[in-house]
């Protein structure tokens, strides 16, 4: 039996079926590599409209729960394991639930890293990293800006991947690189007049900021930037774990 899409409950309907879709995924009831059901079998099965459901495929596509093959359909792109499992796409952890987001890409390119940054990314100054500069759009404005730094060495593929549609944890795994640790530090900070024209605050104006180091093996391969805009300070941080029960934080101001 399907389960039911609540109508009175506060989530939206997209979010709701992407829950469902992910426990599909999670307890193998969805193999990995099968076939997921068509658009028009989803929107039967859980009454919503195809909007809806493509809304909730796209979001699973980009966390990498799911892979489109042009002409044949949409796939299972991964399943949880055993290992802990840090769920830290940047809507997990700085968006609350149910809201509905899109990504613009600033700048994707290298640069050599400036001040502590081949400190914080464990390389010599004169090697270059890749630079990711994106904005998470919420209702037509920019609520969370970042800046992604990875050593160029890590992955020079990420150069030329499409990292609005793809989840870079997804890409690190296509790449054989495996995160096992990440290191979170919350704060408060001043948006740069760059940042507060992009944010459309006044210059100094505080922010929540959120900064982690991610960590395959001893190597730290990534180094993420967020500031998010004050209107509402939320955050969200989850843990999983198959044999352990989900532990969920949240703190909203």
């Amino acid at each position: 039996m399907a389960e039911i899409i609540n109508r009175e409950y506060p989530h939206k309907l997209y979010f709701q079926l992407c829950e469902i879709m992910k426990k599909k995924i999670e307890k193998n009831e969805w193999e990995l590599d099968s076939q997921i059901p068509t658009e028009e079998e989803l929107c039967k099965i859980y009454g919503v409209s195809r909007a809806t459901v493509r809304t909730a495929i796209s979001e699973l596509v980009r966390e990498g729960y799911l892979t489109r093959q042009q002409g044949k359909g949409t796939f299972v792109k991964k399943q949880m394991s055993d290992e802990l499992s840090m769920l830290t796409n940047f809507r997990e952890l700085m968006l609350e639930p149910g809201i509905s987001f899109s990504t613009k890409i600033l700048a994707q390119t290298t640069m050599m890293p400036m001040g502590n940054l081949s400190t914080i990314l464990n390389i010599p100054p004169d090697k270059h990293s890749i630079y990711i500069r994106r904005a998470t759009i919420v209702e037509g404005r920019p609520v969370i800006i970042q800046e992604l730094y990875i050593p160029l060495y890590v992955c020079p593929q990420l150069l030329k991947e499409d990292v609005v549609n793809n989840s870079l944890f997804g890409l690190f795994k296509k790449y054989k690189i495996n995160i096992t640790l990440i290191k979170n530090n919350f704060g408060i900070t001043y948006v740069s007049p760059n940042d507060a024209k992009l944010f459309g605050l006044a210059k100094g104006s505080p922010v929540l900021l959120l900064e982690q180091i991610f960590f395959s093996g001893e190597t730290q391969v990534m180094y993420i930037r967020s500031l998010k805009r004050p209107d509402s300070f939320g955050l969200s941080i989850e843990f999983k774990k198959s044999s352990i029960n989900d532990r969920r934080y949240y703190v909203k101001r």
